[in-house]
């Protein structure tokens, strides 16, 4: 179990829409929350002294934000820091693991170079510099080009879903790594009843993240969704007890954000499965009170999703 648990909280959605009647007083403490979250997330790394901050988490999570927000966090204490992504460490395409029906299994984590990982972080850890890869995603290759990357006697994070995998951080020298999870810790019920687990929430995040900004479908995401989920519970969860801390992403007030734009997507997709899904989520979100973007910082996390 990690050094810093923290354990999910369940919240009647009945304080959730009283404190929604004040939005912009309630929008502000919660940022004021995860901004703590994360400058204390900062002040353990930094306590560590490692040289790598290995941080993880599932889907619509915000782990890639909050890789940024943990450098900003650093810089202000004075310990310098650069983010780099495992994906960068992405085989070319022809390379990927395939599932049973032949698709590219992006989930699995031999879709990475793990040798390539290994020179590149051990590298780091005894030069202080190393060049690391670049992916196209557009061609689905590794670029010509590669990224220096230079300790400068502070501190790398790494970020990406199998950063906690043993089959990354194994070979990497004892007291080097310090590893977090970045994960949502609230829940909301309804009735005394649980009615919007932390998987629907981070399923709304990407459902209005990816028709927003990446082009896709409401269908293709709540189809992709269980494999999704499935990957998760194969390669990034089951590793979450090797953290050293779990960083909770939670923001009180999202789901009162989130609300207007699932809610709008009810009927959208037809009486199929996928559209009997996603009115279930939308049924659930109608009962949260709304309150509009304009309330959220340009700063906040989750401008990840909603732009």
């Amino acid at each position: 179990m990690p050094a810093f648990w923290i354990p999910k909280r369940l919240v009647e959605i009945g304080l959730i829409n009283t404190a929604a009647e004040t939005p912009s007083s309630f929008v502000c403490h919660c940022e004021i929350e995860y901004e703590s979250r994360v400058i204390a997330a900062a002040a353990e790394s930094k306590g560590s002294d490692c040289k790598l901050v290995m941080l993880t988490g599932p889907s619509a999570s915000g782990k890639t934000t909050t890789a940024y927000k943990l450098k900003d966090a650093l810089a202000r204490s004075g310990t310098h820091s650069v983010v780099v992504s495992l994906d960068d460490f992405y085989k070319d395409i022809e390379e990927y693991p395939r599932l049973p029906d032949g698709t590219k299994d992006y989930e699995n984590v031999e879709a990475l170079d793990i040798g390539e990982i290994h020179r590149c972080l051990l590298e780091l850890i005894e030069t202080g510099a190393s060049d690391f890869p670049e992916f196209d995603f557009k061609s689905e290759r590794r670029r010509e080009e590669r990224n220096r990357i230079e300790l400068q006697g502070g501190i790398v994070i790494v970020e990406g879903i199998h950063a906690l995998n043993p089959l990354l951080t194994s070979v990497l020298p004892e007291g080097s790594v310090y590893k977090i999870y970045a994960g949502l810790r609230e829940e909301y019920s309804h009735g005394g009843q649980r009615f919007l687990p932390t998987r629907d929430i981070r399923l709304a995040r990407r459902l209005v993240r990816d028709n927003k900004f990446r082009g896709h479908s409401l269908e293709k995401t709540v189809q992709m969704w269980p494999l999704v989920c499935e990957g998760e519970d194969m390669y990034i969860k089951s590793f979450k007890s090797y953290a050293d801390l779990l960083l909770d992403t939670s923001f009180s007030y999202e789901i009162c954000v989130l609300a207007p734009y699932i809610v709008n997507m009810q009927g959208t997709l037809g009486d199929t499965v996928h559209g009997r899904q996603l009115d279930s989520l939308a049924e659930r979100f109608s009962l949260c009170a709304a309150i509009t973007d304009k309330y959220i910082p340009p700063q906040s996390m989750l401008r990840e999703f909603i732009g």
